[in-house]
């Protein structure tokens, strides 16, 4: 039987190669067009896609990405330390804010769509309980500077402040505890990202690393 079946799927492989072949032949000569002309690089300018647009056709280029930067002039070698300490710390620090924002994006999504108040509580635990198997014995590692900075990014992928996820995962009183306990320290949950001005620094150091130049 499995024979057989092998025998006649070879058979109309061969038929529809055959097809294939007789249609590519018939398209390239209604085209006046042979396939070594499509795999040549012509002799002058470029081969390239096309587009008709309102009657005249169009050449398409794909472009690769192009970053543009301009090279900070740092007056003294403080304020470089401090350039290249945000650097490393941004780059420590960037993928658990990626990691954790797709997270509470897909959270969201599906506590969108559970309208029983009790259901909803417990997927709230159990998020709470996936991120902390993710996360927690990594994030212990993060110094002072870094745990700011993630709190930070956090903000501008998920477009939530740290006090808002735990607020939403543990309720109002568990985080005004942790953001009073957060200022003793120094921290302030309810930051948020300030891509223009105070956090200036941190968003280039981020681009950098998105173009794989850090």
């Amino acid at each position: 039987m499995q024979d057989h079946f092998l025998k006649y799927f070879q058979m109309n492989f061969r038929k529809s190669s055959l097809y294939f072949f007789v249609f590519i032949s018939w398209t390239l000569s209604s085209q006046n067009t042979s396939a070594y002309d499509l795999l040549t690089p012509p002799e002058n300018g470029y081969r390239c896609r096309a587009e008709v647009h309102e009657g005249d056709t169009i050449p398409v280029f794909d472009l690769s990405t192009i970053y543009v930067s301009a090279s900070y002039v740092f007056r003294t070698p403080k304020a470089y330390e401090q350039w290249t300490r945000v650097k490393f710390n941004v780059k420590k620090v960037y993928p658990y804010a990626i990691l954790a924002a797709a997270k509470l994006k897909e959270y969201d999504k599906a506590l969108e769509k559970i309208q029983d108040e009790d259901l909803k509580k417990v997927f709230i635990k159990a998020c709470e309980k996936d991120l902390r198997n993710e996360f927690e014995d990594e994030l212990k590692g993060l110094t002072v500077s870094q745990g700011k900075i993630l709190m930070k990014l956090i903000d501008r992928e998920a477009n939530k402040t740290t006090y808002e996820i735990v607020k939403q995962l543990r309720g109002s009183f568990q985080a005004a505890m942790w953001q009073t306990l957060a200022c003793l320290f120094g921290h302030n949950m309810k930051v948020e990202y300030d891509a223009k001005v105070e956090d200036i620094l941190i968003e280039r150091a981020v681009k950098l690393v998105e173009a794989g130049q850090f």
